[in-house]
């Protein structure tokens, strides 16, 4: 195998570790919210005060807050690093697309960031290119996880009493076969594919806006980071804080839109005998529960959305960054003693 073939194949196990290791994170540390709106969404009369009250009555809190961390935590966590690698592959090919790639953008300087520099270490590509990018990565990577997707909105909902995982994935077989867990696979897909093509899109355009920013504040006698007080030198944890700004703004933003899809698959994997699908999932509820059926769970989606994304690609980005110097800098040392 060659030096760049390995080097390639470093990288994508890399950004598939990245990917695992702050999809993980989040999910765990924001499973309780997640389980709430999944309790809200399960039926039009289910409120979040009536879902807070069923589960303080829980006989032990803890777990029960965190019921359906486990396989959350698989979901989110494979389902980021599938994501993610498939993103950086899609977008590091993309970029060389002239309708695709960007002009505009430049590319960041790992580990040296400077004036006119953005906070991102992620290949640059047009809005379209971002839109794309995105919307192909997440229906692959949903596709995949989708049978952990059932499990888990089956395992948080109170509709089933499944003791384990086991348990909830030897039900679901043996009543309603493989169709069972990809249920709602046409709500999910509408409700991703768009959330994600936006949400990189919003993110890129976010980072770009604030680095600019950043760039242009005016200099100061000292550097709370250790770098160098010049104006629009850019430290590490000053692209970490742009970053995360974004994702919250971003994750926020395109909840809203994506809302209605999100509450009409909860009701079709909770139910899939009695909302068949999509279609006749959203006209059921319309008709038995008025359009704010369709909004149920947005405050805690919006806010479980926003942070679980802002930490996902903050962590994401962050290891990214800290790779890249290791690798640049073992290119240097490697070709420095070519040359001697």
């Amino acid at each position: 195998m060659s030096n760049g073939s390995t080097k390639a194949s470093t990288k994508s196990t890399f950004h598939f570790a990245a990917g695992l290791g702050s999809g993980v994170l989040s999910a765990v540390l924001l499973q309780p919210i997640d389980l709430l709106k999944t309790r809200v969404q399960q039926s039009g009369s289910h409120s979040l005060t009536a879902a807070i009250a069923e589960i303080r009555a829980a006989p032990h809190l803890v777990p029960a807050l965190w019921r359906g961390a486990v396989p959350s935590a698989l979901r989110t966590g494979f389902g980021s690093a599938i994501y993610f690698t498939s993103l950086n592959a899609i977008r590091q090919n993309a970029a060389h697309i002239p309708l695709l790639g960007s002009a505009i953008l430049p590319s960041a300087n790992v580990g040296n960031l400077g004036k006119g520099q953005s906070s991102s270490s992620l290949p640059k590509l047009s809005n379209t290119g971002n839109l794309l990018a995105g919307a192909v990565a997440r229906s692959f990577a949903g596709f995949i996880l989708m049978p952990l997707t059932v499990l888990k909105v089956r395992y948080e909902s109170s509709f089933y009493k499944y003791s384990s995982l086991a348990g909830a994935a030897r039900d679901i077989a043996s009543r309603e076969g493989l169709r069972g867990f990809f249920a709602g696979f046409g709500a999910t897909a509408l409700r991703d594919a768009p959330y994600a093509g936006l949400y990189v899109l919003f993110y890129e355009q976010s980072k770009w806006q604030l680095s600019e920013l950043y760039s242009r504040r005016p200099s100061s006698s000292s550097s709370s980071e250790g770098s160098t007080s010049a104006a629009g030198v850019m430290g590490v944890s000053s692209a970490a804080g742009i970053n995360f700004v974004s994702g919250v703004f971003s994750g926020a933003a395109c909840s809203v839109i994506s809302n209605p899809f999100d509450t009409v698959k909860t009701r079709i994997q909770l139910n899939p005998a009695g909302y068949r699908n999509m279609v006749h999932a959203a006209r059921r509820m319309i008709a038995e529960e008025g359009f704010r059926a369709l909004w149920d769970g947005l405050a805690l989606r919006m806010s479980r959305k926003a942070l679980s994304s802002a930490l996902a690609w903050t962590v994401y980005e962050e290891l990214i960054r800290r790779a890249e110097v290791t690798w640049s800098s073992e290119s240097s040392g490697r070709a420095a003693r070519g040359s001697l």
